[in-house]
């Protein structure tokens, strides 16, 4: 390499890709509101908020959660992919469930609470791959993991108390999730760490 070629490769401008907002702030969101609209029906506050979930289900919890999981997979963050696009089409299963009430019918309580176990379980070790994400995400995935469980339960014994239960746990993670996005937006637009989410060190 001559000197001429050499200086001109050392001033030629390296050429960056597009930088991704953070999708967490959308994934986030998106999870929260339809985890909240549908645990006021389970914990048997608003009992029709289970029918207006179902665009929400469809719609913001399924499709906005994709698509939040599909640039986690662009920005190469493999937790982030797996839990948006994993509980993204979880709620395209749930809104597919609830337009046919007859596959729900023929599945009985067994079938549901075999379809709220496999769930938990994959929340539960998801739960363990959070604890090296940040305190909020953990807290979110802890909450989840225990809202999944009581609802497993009430499905396969028919108790209406802990599908109750289930409703506020709930409700609880979806106002957790719900600080994750508030505090991912803020941090981002101010260009500060204004909220804390206790990140794992």
């Amino acid at each position: 390499m001559t000197a001429t070629s050499a200086h001109s490769a050392a001033t030629t401008p390296v050429t960056v890709g597009p930088a991704f907002a953070d999708p967490a702030a959308l994934g986030l969101g998106a999870f929260a509101m339809t985890t909240f609209v549908l645990s006021l029906a389970n914990a048997n506050v608003v009992p029709t908020a289970g029918s207006a979930v179902l665009g929400l289900a469809l719609f913001y919890g399924g499709l906005a959660q994709v698509a939040a999981g599909l640039w986690e997979f662009a920005k190469g963050n493999t937790f982030g992919a797996t839990a948006f696009c994993s509980f993204g089409f979880f709620w395209a299963s749930f809104w597919w469930l609830e337009i046919n009430p007859d596959v729900a019918s023929k599945a009985g309580s067994a079938g549901v609470g075999a379809y709220l176990l496999g769930w938990t379980i994959f929340t539960a070790y998801m739960t363990v791959a959070a604890i090296r994400t940040n305190g909020v995400v953990l807290a979110v995935f802890v909450m989840l993991t225990l809202t999944f469980l009581a609802l497993t339960i009430g499905a396969f014994s028919g108790s209406t108390i802990f599908d109750r239960i289930g409703g506020w746990l709930g409700i609880i993670t979806a106002i957790l999730a719900w600080y994750g996005s508030f505090a991912t937006v803020v941090n981002a637009t101010w260009k500060r760490s204004l909220l804390p989410v206790w990140a794992a060190r």
